[in-house]
């Protein structure tokens, strides 16, 4: 730990101490337990490697000026396991045991929370997992609920910097060739062929269309889009897009600025009367855009080379609020 360069940290894994683990045996949830390995064992046939029994999620703790540590709105990411969990028949893990899981996963890793200032932060993964081995199409037995953390950097090398993203019309950010559903579970393998595309091309992330028209933007590769217009804060509505914490706190803390929010869909060629365009989430918070490409229309929309003044309020305003800068009004952080 002590060789770290927080200044310098990736978005990408670095052991930690502990981790965090609970098994759903016989009908019901056990213990937490305390773990130092970096594996689990897994039966050949457990459903979540046949069947995509598998849900994740992410979210962050950040060390303050005052050294103390914050945890972003647990709660939230706790229920939106259960979502996941309900979406493909697993036994939900109670929203109560997800935040003490959380908390103590920090706590026995908390020397691991970048300083403050650094630009880096400690990354939360939970994981919830079919273990059961099943071979005939039916949900497991046995379940595991597992939490490790990580210190992280900026998830896009730029940080809080305008990235140009594409528009691929070719790729759906469901699944391979329009053919399945990406909320649920948290499966983020379908979109790998297309962002590794975007990137050869030199393109920080894709912008995907709705998988059945595409006529209307859904969301970035790793996280929603929003843009901004007049004072408006427009966000796309899709039944197929990730339920965005960071974007629910965005709407929140613009409607608190004053500016009218707008979730509803959104043509592509409405892009070209935006002021502003970004993508939002937890890995990055904010990355504006600078320009977007619709590489099969050869077609591109541009935006301000620097980060645009609304951007930069709410950007500042989140940040300032995990941190601890700021009151938090909303009850948003966990303070350890």
């Amino acid at each position: 730990m002590d060789a770290i360069n927080w200044g310098e940290l990736s978005f990408g894994y670095i052991k930690t101490d502990y981790n965090v683990r609970c098994y759903y045996r016989d009908g019901k949830w056990g213990e937490l337990i305390v773990c130092a390995s970096e594996t689990i064992g897994l039966h050949m046939a457990a459903t979540s490697l046949h069947y995509g029994q598998e849900a994740f999620d992410g979210l962050k703790a950040f060390r303050g000026k005052d050294g103390k540590v914050r945890i972003f709105r647990m709660d939230e990411n706790a229920r939106r396991m259960q979502s996941s969990a309900q979406g493909i028949c697993m036994v939900e893990f109670p929203e109560e045991r997800f935040m003490e899981a959380v908390r103590k996963v920090v706590e026995l890793n908390r020397h691991f929370v970048p300083p403050y200032g650094s630009g880096a932060s400690l990354y939360i993964r939970p994981l919830l997992i079919g273990t059961g081995a099943q071979v005939g199409v039916r949900p497991a037995e046995e379940y595991l609920f597992l939490v490790f953390v990580t210190p992280v950097g900026p998830y896009f090398k730029e940080g809080f910097q305008p990235t140009k993203v594409c528009i691929l019309r070719g790729y759906d950010r469901a699944a391979p060739h329009g053919t399945g559903m990406y909320k649920v579970g948290g499966n983020y393998a379908a979109s790998l062929q297309a962002g590794i595309l975007a990137h050869d091309k030199g393109y920080a992330a894709v912008l995907y269309l709705d998988p059945r028209e595409k006529k209307y933007l859904d969301e970035c590769g790793p996280a929603n889009f929003f843009a901004i217009r007049e004072n408006s804060y427009i966000t796309p509505k899709s039944d197929s897009i990730l339920p965005s914490i960071t974007n629910k706190s965005l709407i929140q803390l613009a409607g608190d600025m004053g500016m009218k929010v707008e979730r509803r869909p959104i043509e592509v060629e409405e892009l070209s009367t935006f002021e502003e365009a970004a993508e939002c989430g937890t890995a990055a918070v904010i990355a504006p855009i600078a320009r977007i490409d619709d590489l099969d229309l050869n077609k591109s929309y541009t935006f301000s080379p620097a980060p645009g003044p609304t951007c930069v309020r709410l950007y500042e305003r989140f940040r300032a609020i995990q941190h601890g800068d700021v009151p938090d009004p909303y009850g948003w952080v966990t303070v350890l």
